[in-house]
């Protein structure tokens, strides 16, 4: 009867855990599988502006980030518009090419929209709000973040016509000295009427700069546009090959008329990651003994225009060998820097006469080279005088013999 009780007991006390584990379970999983383990709210957004106050001139334009923070575990939906616009001015959210009226932030990160506003013609002087707002999909949060413009009288050296606009998400970017980078710009003619565009650019001594129609590979001098129409273009960038490492700044300027605006780009190289291996005099062969070392020297040269740092070296040999090298690494080799590796090849002691290949491996940074060396292994000379002591045992034996024939 006791053990009836006690099974009862425990068939009731699994139960009770299998109805809480079907409640609770799966906001759990569901919960790790949002936060990726961190201890994160359950709901929690966040919006930033960029600039809360700024001060402009009369004939600038606004541009910043808003910037959204999802702390919480689910996914969200937002919907966001400028609530508040002061009176003549032109307002929007917009990404690099649409404007927007929603944003969908992940768990745990955040996602960035554009504001953008123009004043009117002839504003005055003062102080101007804009409020953005936003909430959630489903209206449970709310929030909203005003941003002041304080606009001061225009300076006494005018500032170009307003009447085109040059906008790019990315204007620096970053590489070797041998790749070639592509900018993506967006084109916005802020004129009444159609009008075509000229495109120039400006870069340092020896780089090919040149405009392109997004996603196309012909290049274009000009553009023509509708009134208040905006056109994606690319700015492809080939610097020359040997360019040092460093920043470089390139401008850009599109004009049609008084209409005219440019737009500071900047290229950061890295450098380019070159090396070049081999013997002084060319020769990649060499003859060793059995089992007894013999040497080679082979430099490296860095043909790059960047540091080339922590080279290794490997080989590639027959079994029973052994190959060293000195120095065991380089830690850095300069461009245009070149060093010398002593190399020692050991045979084995019961390698075979004949033509044996040993490949080097040169590790570098971001660059690896190869060399392969025909090692010819030869007897030693040891046996060379045992086989010529043998042949003249031989032949004097042979001697004795005939003697000892030749009396008889």
């Amino acid at each position: 009867m006791k053990g009836k009780n006690l099974y009862r007991m425990g068939a009731a006390i699994v139960v009770s855990v299998l109805g809480i584990w079907t409640l609770v379970g799966p906001n759990l999983v569901l919960s790790a599988e949002t936060s990726g383990g961190k201890n994160l709210a359950e709901r929690r957004i966040e919006m930033g502006v960029e600039y809360p106050g700024i001060v402009i001139s009369q004939d600038e334009s606004v541009g910043m980030d808003v910037t959204f923070y999802n702390r919480g575990r689910f996914h969200e939906e937002i919907t966001v518009w400028v609530a508040e616009v002061p009176s003549g001015w032109e307002a929007r959210l917009k990404t690099y090419r649409y404007d927007i009226t929603g944003i969908f932030v992940p768990s745990d990160s955040e996602k960035t929209l554009t504001f953008e506003a123009e004043p009117p013609d002839g504003i005055a002087p003062g102080q101007y709000v804009f409020r953005i707002a936003a909430r959630t999909a489903d209206g449970k949060y709310a929030m909203d973040r005003t941003l002041t413009v304080h606009v001061e009288e225009k300076k006494s050296i005018e500032k170009k016509y307003r009447g085109v606009k040059i906008t790019t998400s990315y204007p620096v970017l970053q590489g070797p000295s041998d790749a070639r980078f592509e900018f993506s710009i967006e084109v916005e003619s802020k004129l009444d009427n159609d009008a075509v565009f000229e495109l120039f650019a400006q870069g340092p001594e020896g780089w090919n700069v040149n405009f392109k129609p997004a996603y196309e590979s012909k290049y274009i001098s000009s553009l023509r546009l509708k009134a208040n129409q905006s056109s994606p273009l690319a700015v492809e960038v080939k610097p020359p090959v040997q360019a040092a490492a460093g920043e470089y700044p390139l401008t850009i300027r599109v004009s049609s008329g008084d209409a005219e605006d440019e737009a500071k780009l900047t290229v950061t190289l890295t450098g380019t990651y070159e090396l070049e291996v081999g013997t002084p005099t060319g020769i990649l062969s060499l003859s060793a003994l059995q089992g007894k070392p013999a040497g080679l020297t082979f430099y490296i040269k860095n043909t790059g225009s960047a540091a080339n740092h922590d080279i290794k070296f490997m080989s590639f040999k027959p079994e029973n060998w052994k190959v060293e090298f000195r120095p065991e690494t380089i830690a850095s080799i300069e461009s245009g820097e070149l060093k010398q590796v002593e190399m020692t090849i050991t045979p084995g002691e019961e390698a075979l006469v004949g033509d044996y290949s040993v490949n080097v491996g040169v590790e570098g940074e971001k660059v690896s080279k190869n060399l392969e060396f025909r090692v010819t292994v030869k007897a030693s000379s040891a046996w060379g005088w045992i086989g010529i002591g043998i042949i003249v045992f031989v032949v004097i034996g042979l001697t004795g013999l005939f003697r000892w024939l030749g009396r008889r």
